[in-house]
């Protein structure tokens, strides 16, 4: 038996909705990938040495060590995680994709969310204020 061909309505098969060049044709995380690269380089102009040697990684959601609920989480559901240089680990920042789109209306809440989230984690790691980082924070 050979492999189909058309599918069952004789149309053929279908290509890509939209050329790969063009914004639409971006999956939703490779569209937050964008958010993340866009906030970093916005920072750099200022911080660009100490961002020199930071890895920044994006993950769907947070492991479960850091999740909690109670007395002390304000918010149980972390945006993202700072973490310093250990031996020969580099710093990195992470930002978790799923619990800010959770948050946002749409793109412009999404992008002002993941910037936001952005600062507050490299404001973390160089022991510094979010609105140092970035005086245009709005956190």
């Amino acid at each position: 038996m050979s492999p189909r061909r058309r599918d069952r309505h004789g149309r053929g098969l279908r290509g890509p909705l939209a050329p790969s060049h063009v914004p639409i044709a971006k999956s939703r995380g490779e569209r937050f990938d964008d958010f993340v690269l866009d906030a970093v380089e916005r920072l750099k102009p200022r911080w660009g040495a100490q961002l020199a040697a930071v890895e920044f990684a994006v993950e769907e959601v947070p492991p479960l060590s850091e999740l909690g609920d109670g007395p002390g989480r304000a918010d149980p559901i972390p945006f993202g995680r700072a973490e310093p240089a250990r031996g020969s680990r580099p710093a990195s920042v992470v930002v978790y994709r799923r619990p800010l789109e959770a948050r946002s209306r749409d793109r412009e809440t999404l992008g002002a969310l993941v910037h936001d989230t952005v600062v507050e984690q490299v404001a973390a790691l160089l022991g510094r204020s979010p609105d140092e980082v970035d005086p245009g924070y709005d956190g």
